[in-house]
């Protein structure tokens, strides 16, 4: 089992979404949250004022997915959540991380059978 964690523009998150539905992924969780990265943030003029505004807004996917689908979940993000032919900076990153266990809470079910539908 893995724990995927990918941080995506906020304008990919349908496109994401769209591509894990037809691999058969749809459990997910989805924060919004700020960062800074190579992006550098962005300039604003608020109130005849200049700010910088370094905290980018992003939105963050958590998937737990079986190993079997690992290949395919990161695949499909990356297809749908890329700018352009070859991406842009700021585009996001993806963090495959080990997940030592699931237990779904309803039904006491643990390990891989806790994670399917």
């Amino acid at each position: 089992m893995k724990m995927i964690v990918a941080i995506i523009r906020p304008e990919k998150l349908d496109d994401v979404q769209h591509v894990l539905a037809q691999d058969d992924v749809y459990l997910m969780t989805v924060s919004d949250v700020r960062g800074f990265g190579k992006q550098r943030g962005f300039t604003e003029v608020y109130r005849g004022q200049e700010v910088v505004e370094r905290m980018v807004p992003k939105i963050k996917l958590e998937i737990a997915v079986n190993d079997a689908f690992v290949e395919a979940t990161v695949d499909a993000i990356v297809r749908a959540a890329r700018t352009g032919d070859t991406g842009n900076v700021g585009d996001g990153k993806i963090f495959v991380l080990p997940m030592d266990e699931c237990i779904r809470i309803r039904t006491g079910e643990a390990g891989s059978e806790a994670i399917g539908p």
